[in-house]
């Protein structure tokens, strides 16, 4: 059974504050009346299509093997997080309680990380307290470029400090922060999905984990346990790079393989296939990588095949399906039922 760590979510919750927005995205009804999810970046789709429903997840989750689905905020709603304070504390909490609800509903099927409203610290972190005290939450969702060098990081201490003292998780997501221009490539530039897709986004998540693998700045935090998707941006493949760049630029310094494979950092193989996973592997070790799919089945047939396909042996390939994820949410759990009550 897999466990799924990178599992999006569109939540019914915030279909009325869709239908009260005057901008995108928002929900309107088209010219023959059908209610549609109108974005940016995704055009239209029909309602039905735009919110999931736990049913026709479970049972997609029962013909994949998926015994746990660790939700998270699909990333064009991540808007909510960006609004005016008093908005966005709102909307992440209606979300967060949602997410919770099924945890509750479905035990063992589910968990999340919280949505945080993030143009105000103070309340980011007061819901991120809130969100942990409820039923399957194991953490919280921040985008990646806060943490593209260590000087952007330091805004995310206040979170980490949490993370820290509840023996939580981050699940760094690439993504913008509030006020950032986003998408990088604009949709009349040729090959944009694949520019900001691919292209953008693994060179983010690549400096994401140099912050935090080759900078002290995780030092103060030996408590919390952070998850970076889709095997940390391309690190697995310019490695052999960075250390030959370090035995001449700098031969005095540890090896950034040295460095990556030992810091604590824990990726998921989301969207690649056998030859990536055989490379992550070898740099950060079996135990450090997680199961990741996107929350679709085209997303879980790939990482199936992937991890069955990968020349990793039978003992990586069901630590990396299940046995370190279960490690992680047992050990959130544990720290949950340690706390004092209220």
């Amino acid at each position: 059974m897999m466990i799924d760590m990178h599992a999006h979510w569109r939540p019914a919750e915030l279909a009325d504050a869709l239908r009260a927005r005057s901008r995108e995205p928002r929900i309107v009804r088209n010219p023959d009346g059908v209610e549609v999810l109108k974005a940016s970046r995704m055009g239209e789709e029909p309602l039905a299509k735009a919110f999931d429903d736990v049913d026709f997840h479970l049972a997609r989750m029962d013909r994949q093997e998926v015994e746990t689905s660790v939700l998270s905020l699909l990333g064009s709603f991540c808007w909510i997080e960006a609004q005016p304070p008093e908005e966005a504390a709102a909307l992440c909490r209606t979300v967060n309680d949602g997410l919770s609800a099924l945890c509750r509903k479905h035990p063992g099927r589910f968990a999340a990380y919280a949505a945080l409203p993030l143009t105000d610290m103070s309340a980011a972190v007061a819901e991120f307290e809130r969100a942990l005290g409820l039923p399957g939450m194991i953490g919280a969702q921040v985008p990646g470029n806060y943490f593209l060098t260590r000087n952007d990081a330091a805004a995310m201490r206040p979170l980490l400090d949490v993370a820290n003292r509840r023996q939580a998780v981050l699940f760094i997501h690439n993504g913008p922060r509030p006020g950032d221009a986003y998408p990088k490539v604009a949709s009349d530039t040729d090959n944009a999905r694949r520019r900001n897709g691919t292209l953008d986004m693994q060179a983010s998540l690549s400096s994401v984990m140099v912050t935090l693998c080759l900078t002290d700045f995780l030092a103060d935090y030996p408590d919390a346990t952070i998850h970076v998707h889709n095997l940390g941006g391309n690190i697995p493949y310019e490695i052999e790079r960075m250390d030959h760049r370090s035995m001449l630029d700098t031969p005095d310094e540890e090896l950034p393989s040295a460095r990556f494979r030992r810091a604590k950092v824990y990726v998921d193989c989301n969207s690649f296939g056998p030859h990536a996973i055989e490379a992550g592997v070898r740099l950060y070790g079996a135990e450090r990588i997680v199961c990741g799919t996107d929350g679709t089945e085209f997303g879980c047939s790939w990482t199936r095949k992937a991890l069955a396909d990968a020349d990793i042996g039978e003992a990586a390939r069901e630590q990396i399906l299940h046995g370190n994820a279960a490690a992680m949410i047992a050990r959130v759990a544990a720290a949950q039922r340690a706390r004092p009550a209220a």
